[in-house]
């Protein structure tokens, strides 16, 4: 009788053990986890105004021509080429900032399956230019009539504004976007009874390069082109310790 009390009780004393241990490594966890998690994060935002330093302008070229004239169709193309370039010097744009692409040839399709003419072709060229001179460009682009009234079919694709210095724009707004979100992070602490203390861990966003008052922002970012004067914004999720 007595063996068999002693067995019973082994079991039952190893069961109270256990739930002592486990308890006192639940204890443990808890008081772990909240000694790691004296943190608070938050996201901030600074943004600015800056206007575009370069841009790009696409100019296009193009003479249409039979099989038989092809050799002419080239030669035309390229008095037109030639024509082109002149007038961009004409008004200031340098050799440097001048680029010429290959002639593309197309050839022109007949709807009509029973015209039995000689092939037609497309002859197209691309002149690119790209600048510092923006303002100078802009105002070129919307008077090409003298380019025009010279022969040349020339169509001219909308312009392109850039900013050159944005890598350093982005890190300069970095300081910036981190105070907003330790701005932020003492609010929130401010009404819990703690203080902020050191940044412990910061993570940039995406950048937008947006038009003034635009909120057309993205998840991937966004890069506006077809605005001189442009705004830049970056956002970061920092995480600061608590006192």
């Amino acid at each position: 009788m007595n063996n068999t009390k002693t067995s019973n009780a082994i079991p039952a004393l190893l069961i109270a053990l256990g739930i002592i241990i486990g308890a006192g490594i639940w204890g443990y966890a808890f008081y772990s986890v909240r000694s790691f998690d004296n943190t608070l994060s938050a996201t901030g935002s600074a943004k600015t105004q800056i206007t575009s330093d370069t841009v790009k302008w696409t100019l296009n070229i193009s003479r249409k021509t039979i099989e038989p004239e092809l050799k002419q169709g080239y030669q035309a193309l390229d008095q037109d080429l030639q024509a082109a370039v002149a007038f961009l010097k004409e008004n200031s744009v340098t050799d440097e900032e001048i680029e010429t692409s290959q002639v593309f040839v197309n050839e022109v399709y007949k709807y009509n399956q029973n015209d039995y003419g000689p092939r037609e072709y497309n002859l197209q060229q691309t002149i690119t230019v790209q600048s510092s001179k923006v303002k100078e460009i802009d105002t070129l682009a919307k008077n090409i009539n003298g380019l025009v009234n010279k022969g040349v079919f020339v169509s001219s694709n909308y312009l392109e504004f850039y900013i050159s210095q944005l890598p350093e724009l982005r890190v300069s707004l970095l300081a910036d976007a981190i105070k907003d979100a330790k701005a932020r992070v003492e609010q929130i602490a401010q009404s819990n009874g703690q203080a902020v203390g050191s940044l412990k861990a910061a993570t940039s966003g995406v950048t937008q390069v947006l038009a003034p008052n635009s909120i057309d922002i993205s998840d991937y970012g966004q890069y506006n082109t077809q605005s001189i004067e442009k705004e830049v914004m970056i956002t970061v999720r920092a995480t600061f310790f608590l006192k």
